[in-house]
């Protein structure tokens, strides 16, 4: 080949072009877990969403082989540690934990600094638990036909606690009422622990918890079952009637646990953290400690199956929302 001045200035021309191409087929895609990864639990320490992060906590990170840090980021019924994981990047090193008010808040709350569907990717549905609806030992109460009989006989006078307002307790008990025809009072707390107080002690007439907030009492006696709120009886509650079999068919209010990343996250990252969280829960002794103490069904279902049920969720309570004109409580 005869090498001429033309040919020269094209190959000078060229090479710093097609060095950088070479360089970057060769270089490997950064390594994932990194040496931290953060679970951001949307609520107070103490809470049940908190309780199965740390549960999983250990063998999560002897899994993955890295740090789990478990940070809680509470406040405005878990939004603001929702939209500090949607606004993260998509790098698989944050992850959300969130409760079933996740998929009331963009109806309960006026402005909501992310958009629940488009700014985060449903990673793994953990599983689901009724709500129990309760009554102090000293109260008449002992079925819904009760509840609902007295309800009608002084509208308003019957009182019910929940959790806050905007709540998944708050909305299943304000769709009871609406199918019911009746009034019930409703009294929010900030919490599940001031609830109960006043509920054992007779302040109020019901309280709608989760099983996991309500069961240790009723274990103890202090507090008295009415009835569930899950689709079906619940294995640990047999005894105790759901909505759907006291006269509301197709009744349903279930809590869930849910874990979020932000939206394009890799899916093969995604994947494998669901999956990896998966087979912790299925550990023996974490499966046990959720089945029987907190009386939760483990679903874990992947990212299709949490989208489909958030998608449900939402939905439903959208509608109780709008019909009630419900507004959440902001702290």
């Amino acid at each position: 080949m005869k090498i001429t001045r033309r040919t020269l200035v094209l190959g000078a021309m060229t090479a710093p072009m097609t060095i950088p191409f070479a360089v970057q087929a060769q270089t490997p895609p950064q390594a994932w877990p990194p040496s931290n990864i953060r679970i951001v639990v949307a609520y107070p320490p103490g809470g049940s969403t908190d309780a199965m992060m740390r549960l999983i906590q250990p063998a999560l990170q002897q899994r993955l082989g890295t740090t789990i840090v478990i940070e809680n980021r509470s406040g405005a019924s878990g939004s603001v540690g929702t939209g500090a994981v949607a606004k993260s990047p998509p790098d698989g090193n944050s992850w959300l934990a969130v409760f079933d008010n996740h998929a009331a808040n963009p109806f309960v709350l006026p402005s909501l600094p992310y958009d629940t569907e488009k700014d985060l990717d449903p990673v793994l549905l953990i599983g689901t638990a009724p709500y129990l609806i309760t009554t102090a030992k000293a109260k008449p109460y002992n079925t819904l036909a009760d509840v609902i009989a007295a309800a009608k006989a002084k509208p308003g006078s019957i009182s019910y606690a929940s959790v806050g307002s905007g709540s998944v307790g708050h909305l299943a008990m304000a769709l009871l009422s609406q199918r019911a025809g009746v009034k019930l009072t409703h009294v929010p707390y900030r919490g599940g622990g001031p609830a109960m107080n006043d509920a054992v002690a007779g302040h109020v007439d019901l309280l709608i918890g989760s099983t996991a907030l309500s069961m240790p009492q009723v274990g103890a006696g202090t507090i008295r079952a009415v009835v569930q709120t899950g689709k079906t009886r619940n294995a640990f509650l047999t005894t105790v009637p759901t909505v759907a079999e006291s006269g509301f068919p197709d009744f349903e209010a279930n809590a869930w646990w849910g874990i979020f990343a932000p939206a394009g996250t890799p899916k093969p990252i995604v994947e494998r953290f669901s999956n990896e969280m998966a087979a912790c829960l299925r550990e023996e002794r974490v499966a046990k400690q959720l089945t029987e103490t907190q009386q939760v069904s483990l679903t874990l279902g992947g990212p299709e199956i949490l989208r489909k049920f958030v998608d449900n969720q939402m939905s439903v309570w959208g509608k109780v929302v709008k019909d009630n004109n419900i507004k959440a409580d902001q702290n």
